[in-house]
């Protein structure tokens, strides 16, 4: 990827963790959004566009190129093989899974059955596949990017699949701690978007969460795990009375 590309795909990383949709973008250019579009699909920003979009986001131009640096060093998705191999060893991904949710080494050693030496191995493992740096004394730091992801329809996506969707939604959802809605009705293409919107900020806020939370004491946090759907969708069992 060239350097104008990557600065240009963290630009739109940027503009989407906050939240700033290509309509918000055409209002602060006086653009058409229609315009934004072809800004970006085409990457034909002049200094002075890339200076204006920075002011947006209130960073300036080296704050972007940082970032894009930073994000050059970071993994942003495994390969096939390489989730293959996590996905064949359940404590390897379970480990990546605690180090992903910011747990210690430490932590770690006094919750789960691991020896000491069986988890510098693991750890070991994890740093060739580039999902962490370790350093001596069990030193992690996590090496994946702030939009890393599994494939989508890979390995690690259809374990979860199989083993964890079924075990998340086996509860009433009536306990400490637990909310469970749904709702389903008719809606339009522009609420149906908005509504998507809404979702994508709520699931920016879990994130924003997880990261302030990581100065609480660990014991005064406990595993969360949170599941936002939506799509056009009819209940297949009334889809047989249709004419």
């Amino acid at each position: 990827m060239s350097q104008k590309s990557a600065l240009i795909t963290t630009l739109k990383r940027l503009l989407k963790q906050r939240g700033i949709t290509y309509k918000e973008v055409a209002s602060s250019l006086q653009l058409s959004e229609a315009s934004v579009k072809r800004l970006f699909s085409k990457q034909d920003f002049s200094l002075q566009r890339l200076d204006d979009m920075c002011k947006l986001l209130d960073i300036e131009i080296s704050d972007l190129s940082d970032e894009m640096l930073k994000a050059q060093s970071l993994t942003s998705e495994l390969s096939v093989e390489q989730e293959s191999f996590l996905v064949s060893d359940i404590r390897l991904l379970m480990l990546a899974q605690l180090l992903m949710d910011h747990w210690t080494c430490d932590q770690i050693l006094q919750v789960y059955d691991f020896e000491a030496l069986e988890l510098v191995q693991y750890l070991a493992s994890l740093d060739k596949l580039k999902i962490i740096d370790l350093y001596p004394n069990n030193r992690v730091k996590l090496k994946i990017s702030r939009d890393f992801s599994w494939l989508k329809g890979g390995p690690i996506e259809k374990f979860f699949k199989q083993h964890v969707q079924s075990d998340f939604l086996n509860s009433h959802f009536n306990g400490p701690g637990e909310i469970r809605i749904f709702q389903t009705g008719l809606l339009s293409k522009a609420s149906h978007a908005e509504l998507s919107r809404k979702i994508k900020h709520l699931s920016l806020a879990f994130e924003d969460a997880q990261r302030s939370d990581e100065a609480v004491e660990f014991d005064d946090k406990y595993g969360t795990s949170m599941v936002i759907a939506m799509r056009p969708w009819k209940l297949a069992v009334f889809e047989q009375f249709r004419r």
